[in-house]
């Protein structure tokens, strides 16, 4: 992630994404270093081989609730975790190695490489669970009307848009730093806000049926009732653990980002390291919540898995 740099005086800072290449912040914490390089290493392991296994399962699961439009959505959001894997945590695996073994200009260029594609990919990740909780609100909402009001082509031109955007976003520090950071102190707090309502919504919604359907309904089409909102409830509740898992692993380098601005000690640079890693553990934990929420992937990773290594008869 950003490691800013901030030299002249107070009214001429310029921002620096040479990103603390120096030995004096990271000649004390080597070993340290080391062993977050062999985490990200195995972390990189599980992400690419998960995402992997959840983007196969979801080739082949032929409906997820509420419609087909969330398989794109879902599909995005295991694509990012995949690139994570395969792309983010290697350049971060290698920031910090040529860290250790003094190669400054390999540690800058993978610094600076590295945080424009994590925060893209983060960012991303953010947008796309924002999508999936409106998607969800609007499945409910409009009822039949939603397949011909959220089609295929509306999702993949909104995917396509998260994706431009983002892109803006994450090389908007190269040129512009107090336009880089408006992006995320407006972009991160109004995904939130959303996907906090939209939750909000469902739920309430959701319970007023409830209701609804106990006073007014009796024998097997209550029960029928019933049990369509018990499963509609369940895979809401497993979009909103994707959510929740999210700001849990991204909210300690949120914290510790704005406490080390106007200078980065060893000690600092050594928690927003911890915390960066943190970010990156959440793309090797969401296949493990793909396949303990939703009923469908999680069967079709076990078939996978069995093709993969079990021998035909």
């Amino acid at each position: 992630m950003a490691l800013i740099n901030f030299t002249g005086d107070a009214n001429q800072k310029t921002y620096q994404p040479a990103l603390y290449c120096y030995a004096e912040i990271t000649g004390e914490i080597h070993t340290q270093l080391m062993c977050l390089s062999v985490l990200n290493f195995l972390l990189s392991i599980t992400a690419f081989l998960g995402n992997t296994l959840i983007l196969a399962a979801l080739h082949k699961v032929s409906s997820i609730h509420p419609q087909y439009k969330s398989k794109l959505l879902f599909r995005n959001l295991a694509i990012t975790n995949l690139c994570v894997g395969i792309i983010a945590e290697p350049l971060a695996v290698a920031y910090w190695m040529s860290s250790v073994n003094e190669r400054w200009n390999i540690c800058r260029f993978a610094a600076a490489t590295s945080f424009i594609i994590s925060y893209l990919l983060c960012s991303v990740s953010l947008f796309t669970l924002t999508a999936i909780s409106v998607d969800r609100l609007l499945a409910l909402l409009l009822g039949h009307r939603y397949r011909q009001i959220v089609t295929l082509k509306r999702t993949y031109v909104t995917v396509t848009i998260f994706w431009l955007t983002c892109i803006f976003g994450s090389t908007m520090f190269l040129w512009s730093k107090p336009a880089y950071f408006w992006f995320g102190y407006i972009g991160i707090p109004l995904c939130l806000v959303t996907s906090g309502y939209s939750y909000t919504k469902i739920f309430i919604t959701l319970h007023h049926r409830q209701n609804q359907l106990q006073g007014n309904m009796q024998g097997q089409q209550s029960q029928t009732s019933h049990l369509n909102i018990a499963r509609y409830r369940k895979a809401v509740s497993g979009t909103l653990w994707l959510q929740l898992t999210l700001v849990a692993c991204y909210l300690p380098y949120n914290i510790t980002w704005p406490l080390t601005q106007d200078g980065l000690s060893p000690a600092a640079y050594l928690a927003r390291a911890f915390t960066v890693t943190l970010i990156y553990l959440n793309s090797s934990i969401n296949p493990i919540l793909y396949c303990w929420n939703i009923r469908e992937v999680r069967q079709a990773v076990k078939n996978t898995i069995r093709q993969l290594f079990c021998s035909p008869n």
